[in-house]
């Protein structure tokens, strides 16, 4: 199963606001300025040691290089990210009418973790699961940790009636 993040105000927030992942060492702190939400590691590693796939889904235009590079600094793999190019290039591809600025069924993602309504309102529309974190929350991701635990049992369940 798939499970993807957004990162701006999701994985990437500003330690003004919210408790954050110990900064980077330089020299990687003046090369990396994004800071982490205090437990997205524990996060990470639990869900893929369970078995998840890891993504970041941004509609942002950072290099996918920056982003993989930024988590693995901390000893984070991410199986797949997808930004604002790719999505414009894979997902939209020239068509006329907007899609959303995220689609992760076109990627058979499960569950998106954001932090826009808009996103949320978007699931609904077009038939993909959300999981909205919008605020500083210290259980945010024994939360996030949940609800992908449920969506898989759900999953699991919907493959077991096909299969009957």
């Amino acid at each position: 199963m798939k499970i993807s993040f957004d990162l701006d105000d999701v994985l990437f927030v500003s330690p003004d606001k919210y408790e954050t992942e110990p900064a980077l060492r330089f020299p990687y702190n003046l090369l990396f300025k994004d800071r982490l939400r205090k437990g997205t590691v524990k996060l990470i590693h639990e869900l893929q040691k369970r078995g998840f796939e890891v993504w970041v889904y941004t509609s942002s235009f950072r290099q996918e290089r920056y982003i993989r590079s930024l988590f693995q600094r901390y000893g984070v793999h991410i199986d797949q990210v997808v930004n604002g190019q790719r999505h414009e290039e894979e997902v939209q591809r020239g068509r006329k009418t907007r899609l959303p600025q995220k689609m992760p069924n076109f990627y058979h993602i499960s569950l998106h973790v954001d932090d826009e309504q808009s996103i949320e309102k978007s699931g609904r529309m077009y038939g993909f699961r959300t999981f909205r974190v919008f605020e500083p929350d210290s259980g945010w991701a024994k939360k996030v940790l949940d609800e992908a635990l449920r969506v898989r049992r759900l999953e699991e369940k919907n493959d077991e009636h096909r299969d009957q």
